[in-house]
């Protein structure tokens, strides 16, 4: 049950805080997106996971910092959308499963392009 209510919540902060982020004028959270909440059992600590799109690693501390820089912004404002006895400290994490999939991507092309090239063997 515990879980549940954690993962429904969680859903509920990813729509929120995208929505927020959004918003903000800051051009360091310019594409910004919210691709997951985890929160922690005791509902006090948020782990915000973003990337932008296309994946760009190197606006990644960029990015980070303008977010870190808004965070008090942002729980004012889920407290007056979200109704919930206190609202979790955020931490804002990149979530690099965008880069993951994208050098899996580049592997297979690779081993695709191995096989499909003629060998020098009579």
């Amino acid at each position: 049950m515990r879980e549940r209510r954690q993962r429904r919540i969680g859903e509920l902060l990813q729509e929120e805080l995208s929505a927020l982020i959004g918003e903000l004028k800051d051009p360091r959270a310019a594409g910004v997106t919210v691709t997951a909440v985890e929160l922690a059992p005791d509902l006090t600590i948020a782990k915000v996971y973003v990337t932008t799109w296309p994946a760009d690693p190197a606006r990644r501390e960029e990015v980070l910092a303008g977010l870190e820089h808004a965070k008090g912004y942002l729980k004012h404002e889920l407290a007056s959308r979200v109704v919930m006895r206190r609202i979790p400290d955020l931490m804002f994490k990149w979530d690099n499963t965008f880069d993951r999939a994208d050098r899996i991507e580049r592997l297979i092309s690779q081993l695709r392009g191995e096989r499909e090239q003629p060998s020098d063997e009579p």
